[in-house]
């Protein structure tokens, strides 16, 4: 039973690796993984396990880009250390948004916003948002190439669009691409920042998961931190995988795929959602 409990942490860890990083909505996959495969553990620790193993995904991002955000490398010029500086100010400039308004709000927002059929429409409204911004796009030249020449506004403007992902479904890499593109900004820009603004985010939402857990008076058995390691470095290792994709991809491609996914995806949501009411 151990050994099936472990085979379930590395698929949760697989999804979550690969669904946080493409623009399709990582609850709506575990929303429909959960009819099939959940973990022997208890509800609150089935919370803190899928939001710690973000930790793993948001490490890939750093390890993939540490020579472009590390600020205290010799390699780099004093005018190059200044603009990582100025490209991690623009991170925080652009998650301050999600912060002030997800932080204080995280227990309403998990407690009023996870519904099946909320999950789905969000998932095929911004589908259908990526299939139109592409198509209304085409053959235009984005304002902004490279994702060190973004301005602070548009790092606050691209942070005002990640507060959408605050609605299950919606997608954080999702928003934030869209919310690039929509202010002029290129896909590899977009997702470069999205990625980026992943570390704190994804930072910050795990070690407030881990000391509500902690004050709450939960504690983990071996098996559980045993299952939580696991699906930690899986979603790590799946991520850095995924993230390489994503960055090829989008120099040869649009997100128009995706927009179909999440479309097909937000449909079979909602079928199981009215499946499990009938039933």
């Amino acid at each position: 039973m151990k050994i099936l409990e472990f085979i379930k942490a590395i698929i949760l860890g697989i999804v979550e690796g690969i669904t946080e990083w493409l623009p399709v909505s990582s609850t709506g996959h575990l929303i429909l993984l959960d009819e099939f495969l959940t973990l022997g553990v208890s509800d609150e620790f089935m919370n803190l396990f899928l939001v710690v193993i973000q930790l793993g995904a948001s490490l890939a991002v750093a390890v993939l880009f540490f020579s472009k955000l590390n600020p205290f490398s010799r390699r780099k010029t004093v005018q190059e250390r200044r603009a990582t500086w100025s490209l991690w100010g623009k991170v925080v400039v652009g998650m301050l948004p999600a912060a002030l308004i997800g932080i204080p709000l995280d227990d309403l927002l998990e407690e009023h916003l996870y519904r099946y059929e909320i999950v789905a429409a969000a998932l095929i409204v911004y589908g259908i948002a990526f299939i139109v911004i592409e198509k209304r796009r085409r053959n235009t030249a984005f304002r902004v190439e490279r994702v060190e020449d973004l301005s602070y506004v548009d790092a606050l403007k691209i942070g005002c669009f990640q507060v959408l992902s605050l609605i299950p479904g919606t997608s954080r890499s999702g928003s934030t691409i869209l919310g690039g593109m929509l202010t002029g900004v290129s896909r590899t820009a977009s997702a470069e920042f999205s990625f980026f603004m992943a570390i704190p985010v994804m930072l910050g939402a795990s070690l407030l998961k881990i000391a509500k857990f902690v004050l709450d008076g939960f504690t983990a058995s071996p098996l559980e931190l045993g299952l939580l390691a696991v699906g930690t470095v899986v979603s790590f290792v799946v991520s850095l995988c995924t993230i390489r994709f994503l960055m090829d991809f989008v120099k040869r491609h649009d997100f128009k795929p995706f927009g179909i996914y999440r479309i097909a995806l937000g449909i079979l949501v909602l079928i199981v959602f009215l499946v499990r009411t009938v039933a």
